[in-house]
C-alpha cells in the first residue's frame, strides 16, 4: 500500500494562506507608513529612509536567526521529540533576545558617532530626525527579536495563522499611531518612530503570552529561568548565521548600487525607488511560499522522510509560480494609476513603466528557482552552500553588472534591472543542479 503524504492539500493551504497574507500586508502597511511619514516633511521623510537601511540589516539579521531555529524546531517535530523540541524553542528565544539586547545598547549608547560616521554628510535637520527615530527604533530591537523568534516556533509547528494575526493587529495599531501622533498631537518623526515600538511591544508580548498556552505542542513558560544550552545554540546559530549574512550581504548591495544611482539624477532616482517597491510587492507573495516551505521541508528531514522534502519543493515551486504570474500582471496592471496617486512626474512615470514591464515578463521566467527551492534546501541544513551562491552571484551580478550597466554602458536605473536579472538566472541555474544533485540531503541538523 502507498504511503500517504505527510501533508494534506488542506494542510498545505492552511500553513501557506496567513503566511503569504502576513507578507503582502506587512509589505502593503510599510508603504502606508513611509507615505504618511512624507507627509511630515523632506527632513523626516529622508531620516527615516536612512535610518531604516541600518534597521532592515538588523531586523534581518533576526529574523534569520529565527528561521534558523524554526528549522531546529521543526524537524525534532518531524522526529516527534517533542521534549527536545520545547528544548530548541527555550534556547531559540534566550540566544535571540540575548544577542538584540546587546545591539540594542550598543545602537543606543553610540548612537550619534554611528549616524555621522554612515551619514555624515547630511543636512543638520536630517541629522536631528534620524537621532531621534534611530532612538525609538534601536529600544525596539528586542521586542522585535522576541516576535521573530516566537513567531517562528509557531510555524515550526504548522500554526501560521497565530502570527498573522498579531502582526495584523500589530499593523493597524502602527498606521493608527502614526495618524493620531504625526497628525493629531503633530509629533513628527517622533511619533512614527514611536508608533512603530508600541506596534512591536503589543507584538512581542502577545505572541509570548501565547507561547504559553497548552494547547501546541511547543510550550514555554518561565523565561527568566531559561539558562543557556551551548551545544543547542550551537546548533541554532549553525544555521541561523549563514542566512543572516546572506540576508546582509543583499542589503548592503542594494545600498551599494545607490551611489551609481544617485549619479543619475532625480527623476531616475525617484523612478528606481517607486520601482523597488513595486518589484517588492509583486514578489512577497511568493517568498511567502518559500517561508512556509522551510517549515514542511524541516518536519519531513525530521521524520528521515527526504523522498517527501523533495516532492514538496517541486509542489511548492509549482505554487509559487502561479502566485508570482498573477502578482507581476496584477501590480503592472496597477503601476500607472500608482504612479499618478504618487504624484509622480510624467518622465519619472514613464521610467518606471518601462522598467516594471521588463520585470513583469523576466521574473516569472526565473525567479522561482533562483529563491524558493533555496528556502527548501536551507532547512535540511544546507546553508552555507546557499550563502556562498547567493553572496557571488549578487555581488558579481546585482553590484558589479549594474554599475557597470549604468557607468560605463550608460543605459541609466534600467542597468539595475539588467544586473538583477542576471543574478535571478545565474542563481537559478545554480539552485536548480543542486537541488537535482541531492547534495543538499546530506546535511544533518539534530
Amino acid at each position: 500500500m502507498e504511503q500517504k503524504h505527510m501533508f494534506t492539500n488542506k494542510m498545505i493551504a492552511d500553513l501557506l494562506i496567513p503566511v503569504v497574507l502576513e507578507q503582502l500586508l506587512n509589505s502593503i502597511m510599510g508603504t502606508a507608513d513611509t507615505m504618511m511619514v512624507s507627509n511630515v516633511g523632506s527632513a523626516a521623510i529622508s531620516a527615516v529612509s536612512l535610518v531604516d537601511s541600518i534597521n532592515v540589516l538588523v531586523i534581518q539579521a533576526f529574523s534569520a536567526l529565527a528561521a534558523g531555529g524554526a528549522i531546529v524546531c521543526a524537524q525534532y517535530i518531524g522526529q516527534k521529540n517533542v521534549k527536545r523540541a520545547n528544548e530548541s524553542a527555550r534556547q531559540v528565544l534566550f540566544i535571540i533576545t540575548a544577542i538584540s539586547v546587546v545591539i540594542s545598547l550598543i545602537c543606543l549608547v553610540f548612537q550619534k558617532p554611528m549616524l555621522r560616521l554612515i551619514f555624515g554628510s547630511v543636512e543638520a535637520e536630517v541629522m536631528r530626525a534620524s537621532e531621534i527615530y534611530f532612538f525609538y527604533t534601536a529600544l525596539s530591537f528586542p521586542f522585535i527579536a522576541a516576535y521573530d523568534s516566537a513567531a517562528s516556533i509557531f510555524r515550526a509547528q504548522d500554526n501560521t495563522k497565530g502570527p498573522m494575526l498579531i502582526s495584523m493587529i500589530s499593523n493597524v495599531m502602527n498606521i493608527a499611531g502614526n495618524a493620531m501622533l504625526i497628525w493629531g498631537f503633530h509629533m513628527g518623526v517622533a511619533g512614527a518612530a514611536l508608533a512603530t515600538l508600541i506596534s512591536r511591544v503589543f507584538c512581542a508580548v502577545v505572541v509570548l503570552a501565547q507561547l504559553r498556552q497548552d494547547r501546541q505542542p511547543i510550550v514555554v513558560r518561565d523565561y527568566l529561568k531559561i539558562r543557556p544550552d551551548f551545544r543547542m545554540i550551537r546548533r541554532i546559530l549553525s544555521i541561523g548565521i549563514p542566512s543572516g549574512v546572506e540576508n546582509s550581504m543583499f542589503q548592503l548591495g542594494k545600498l551599494a548600487i545607490q551611489s551609481s544611482v544617485s549619479t543619475l539624477g532625480t527623476v531616475a532616482i525617484a523612478a528606481q525607488a517607486m520601482t523597488s517597491i513595486l518589484e517588492n510587492l509583486n514578489g512577497i507573495a511568493a517568498i511567502g511560499v518559500g517561508v512556509g516551505l522551510m517549515t514542511i521541508v524541516g518536519q519531513c528531514i525530521g521524520a528521515g522522510r527526504k523522498d517527501e522534502a523533495v516532492y514538496y519543493i517541486k509542489k511548492l515551486c509549482m505554487i509559487a509560480e502561479v502566485i508570482l504570474i498573477i502578482s507581476c500582471l496584477s501590480v503592472f496592471v496597477l503601476t500607472k494609476p500608482i504612479t499618478i496617486l504618487g504624484g509622480m512626474e510624467k518622465e519619472s512615470a514613464d521610467m518606471c513603466i518601462h522598467m516594471t514591464m521588463w520585470i513583469t515578463i523576466v521574473k516569472p521566467l526565473v525567479w522561482i528557482m533562483a529563491f524558493i527551492p533555496g528556502y527548501g534546501m536551507r532547512a535540511a541544513g544546507d546553508v552555507k552552500f546557499s550563502m556562498l551562491t547567493s553572496c557571488t552571484t549578487m555581488w558579481l551580478c546585482r553590484f558589479c553588472l549594474s554599475v557597470f550597466m549604468i557607468r560605463v554602458v550608460g543605459v541609466g536605473a534600467m542597468g539595475v534591472w539588467i544586473g538583477m536579472f542576471s543574478d535571478w538566472t545565474l542563481r537559478g541555474i545554480i539552485f536548480s543542479w543542486r537541488f537535482h544533485s541531492r547534495k543538499w540531503l546530506k546535511h544533518q541538523v539534530i
